[in-house]
């Protein structure tokens, strides 16, 4: 089976993309996956079937805070009438945009998959996520997958030592125009405070709150808070390269067996060209017809 990863900083086209490759017949394109599971931290931790669905199945704690203050992210694709609707901050995470992205009854293929991981040896969580994803593409019947979320450079270190023989795309964008849009997006907004928070204080708000200032802890979080912290533009430029210089090191530290490097500016002047080279290095059948077919998608962004 075919593994592909997307890297990339966020608010860089990542999204985009996903929805582009979603038309590939054979792909299973799967968002948000590596992000909500976190901490990676644990990646080389061994647990048992039962364990990993637990973890799988948990709630994700940026989530919970942004369901709260009442500002979901866009990507928030959870049916209306589904079983978790009425107790969003309760919602297992892959139900939030994963899983609905790839089905109409997000609800059911959570069922289906409870059921299969609860044959899976014991093992790594790492490996646990390498055999829940190629689960996830076969009962999708699809034939690779490829995996994108928003901000994923930050995790980069562990996501390479843990898929060396995956795909990987760099996909990086200036930092200006980046940082510009994840300032008025709440959840680096709230990815901002977390990473501020962690050097400052050494205290993760969203795990624990001691020797922490009562505005950053996560029960104080509000929508406005945040809001006035995307006023200072600068936190984001510090975020961009904080991320970025993850992921440079991480490929210097794990160099990936296969590498694509892929710039947004690139995408928006050629997107027949760029998306041409990123399907044929993704093993696409037709790539130069998948790009051409999904090319006028590719929108300039409106200056903010």
């Amino acid at each position: 089976m075919d593994r592909a990863i997307i890297i990339s900083n966020g608010r860089c086209g990542s999204t985009l993309l996903s929805e582009l490759i979603t038309e590939e017949p054979e792909t299973c394109s799967v968002q948000e996956f590596f992000m909500a599971v976190t901490p990676w931290s644990r990646s080389a931790e061994v647990v048992s079937a039962a364990e990993y669905w637990k973890f799988l199945s948990a709630p994700k704690a940026e989530l919970s805070v942004l369901f709260r203050i009442g500002v979901p992210p866009k990507e928030f694709r959870y049916p209306a009438d589904g079983r978790y609707a009425n107790d969003l901050q309760n919602l297992p995470h892959i139900l939030a945009i994963m899983l609905p992205k790839l089905t109409d009854d997000p609800d059911a293929l959570f069922d289906v998959l409870a059921a299969r991981i609860s044959e899976f040896p014991t093992q790594s969580i790492g490996a646990h996520h390498q055999q829940f994803l190629d689960l996830l593409t076969t009962l999708t019947g699809k034939k690779r997958w490829v995996e994108r979320s928003g901000g994923s450079s930050q995790i980069a270190p562990a996501l390479l030592s843990n898929f060396p023989t995956a795909k990987i795309v760099n996909l990086t964008r200036d930092w200006t125009a980046s940082a510009k849009s994840m300032s008025k997006h709440p959840s680096f907004q709230l990815v901002q405070l977390r990473v501020e928070a962690i050097g400052r204080f050494g205290v993760d708000p969203l795990l624990e709150t001691d020797g922490l200032p009562e505005e950053y802890q996560a029960s104080n979080i509000t929508a406005e808070f945040l809001h006035e912290r995307g006023q200072d533009f600068k936190r984001f430029l510090g975020l961009c390269a904080f991320m970025s210089s993850q992921a440079e090191q991480a490929l210097i530290d794990h160099p990936p067996a296969s590498l694509h490097t892929m710039a947004y500016e690139d995408l928006i002047v050629d997107p027949v060209s760029s998306l041409t080279e990123l399907g044929e290095f993704l093993g696409f059948a037709d790539a130069a017809g998948w790009a051409g077919s999904v090319a006028d998608r590719v929108r300039k962004p409106v200056p903010a």
